[in-house]
């Protein structure tokens, strides 16, 4: 990693200095069809004056799996998860044991944007819903009195400043702390925006909201609308304010059920018992995280750590015979398709087709708490997701496919 004033270089890339403050906004299981039905309804106004020509209106792939973890730290890292070490929410630890969230910041391979900037001076200021994020986002930044600043929604009234740089967060928002499944936890995070900016002026800030909103209501439901009004009016605000505002999300979102309401669940567990013999293999779910009460700890994407000695071509052959399966690919396989790092993964990597998702073991999902038909996310049909600049992004390269992680490439170098 080397810095200049004039240029950061940080995991291979290069970075301008900010003339003005950058804004990227990660919207949790934003499916482009989300902005898209909002502004049709005519309640995102500041967004679709922005699509329509006053900045740029792109689209980007995501990582696979389309989980929060992997693709928010490729996203303030700028590479993929081969480089950053960050394949999912949750993973297998083989050589002890054990089953390990994905939250720590020594599991993180690399350094982030901010911290590069912020050796050279820059003011940063991260705010997420989840404190799940909070460490992995800030790890390695300096805080305290005139330091960064990086905070969640969920713990907005434990925030000080020796681990979080700012103190009365409750205070200067005006809010009360919410609910982790409420639309209020990322309200919170635009609020705190708005104020940020207002006060500190950071030269880059990054808000992070969670996908509870995505998980309960369909695109151009009255329930997503809603959400997205609200949206739009804060980053309306933050374009007031000066900031380049840069919008992605780290996964889409789709139904995962069948016409009746029931979901559409491939228990990969039940199936390796009956391939081989009781526990003979132990899945993965890498959407696993301490919130599963939107989605059961269901996703599209799994992986599978396999007995030695056992037939991998026949295991594959008969994963890949039933009903709703996609992808059922090697360790070298899944790796190169999704760029992930190979330690971290199981000797297989699955993924389901679009309105279906994959489990453990059916008696190890609590759905009771799926107040609507489940959606949910994990695979490629997941991939796809918006990649919005409140100014015009110029000079891309028309052959490179972009992805979420190009944001702050593209935000800093590309957009004045």
């Amino acid at each position: 990693m080397t810095s200049s004033k004039s240029k950061i270089s940080v995991n291979g890339r290069d970075y301008k200095w900010p003339n003005r403050p950058r804004v990227v906004v990660c919207v949790d299981g934003s499916e482009p069809d989300y902005i898209e039905k909002a502004i049709e309804a005519g309640v995102m106004p500041w967004t679709k004056r922005v699509v329509e020509g006053q900045g740029s209106d792109l689209r980007a792939h995501c990582v696979v799996p389309s989980f929060t973890n992997p693709n928010n730290i490729s996203i303030v890292t700028g590479v993929p998860p081969k480089v950053h070490g960050i394949c999912g929410n949750f993973y297998y630890d083989r050589e002890n044991d054990r089953e390990v969230m994905m939250n720590e910041p020594h599991l993180l391979r690399t350094p982030t944007i901010f911290k590069a900037f912020q050796d050279q001076g820059a003011k940063i200021a991260i705010v997420t819903a989840k404190d799940k994020l909070r460490r992995l986002l800030g790890n390695e930044l300096q805080y305290g009195a005139g330091g960064a600043i990086c905070f969640s929604s969920e713990k907005s009234d434990e925030a000080n400043l020796e681990e979080n740089g700012i103190e009365g967060v409750v205070e200067m928002v005006g809010m009360e702390v919410p609910s982790v499944y409420s639309a209020e936890l990322s309200e919170f995070i635009f609020a705190a925006g708005v104020k940020l900016l207002e006060t500190v002026r950071p030269d880059l800030m990054y808000l992070s909201t969670t996908d509870y909103i995505q998980h309960k209501f369909a695109p151009g439901s009255d329930g997503a609308n809603s959400f997205y009004a609200m949206m739009d009016s804060y980053w309306a605000k933050l374009d007031e304010l000066g900031a380049v505002v840069a919008l992605t999300a780290d996964h889409g979102m789709n139904a995962k059920h069948d016409q009746s309401g029931e979901p559409k669940v491939i228990y990969l567990q039940d199936e390796m018992d009956r391939i081989l013999t009781t526990a003979a293999a132990r899945v993965i779910l890498p959407i696993t995280d301490p919130y599963v009460v939107h989605h059961g700890a269901l996703g599209s994407y799994a992986t599978i750590y396999l007995p030695e000695d056992c037939d991998v071509e026949q295991i594959i052959s008969e994963l890949k015979a039933i009903p709703g399966m996609e992808h059922v690919l090697t360790n070298e396989q899944g790796c190169n398709k999704f760029e992930l790092a190979n330690d971290r993964m199981g000797d297989l990597i699955l993924t389901s087709e679009k309105d279906t998702v994959l489990g453990t073991t059916a008696t190890r999902h609590d759905l009771s708490g799926l107040e609507v038909p489940l959606r949910s996310h994990g695979g490629v049909t997941e991939q796809t997701v918006p990649l919005i600049f409140s100014h015009p992004a110029t000079h891309l390269d028309p052959a490179h496919q972009l992805r979420n992680f190009d944001i702050f490439n593209v935000a800093l170098n590309n957009v004045e």
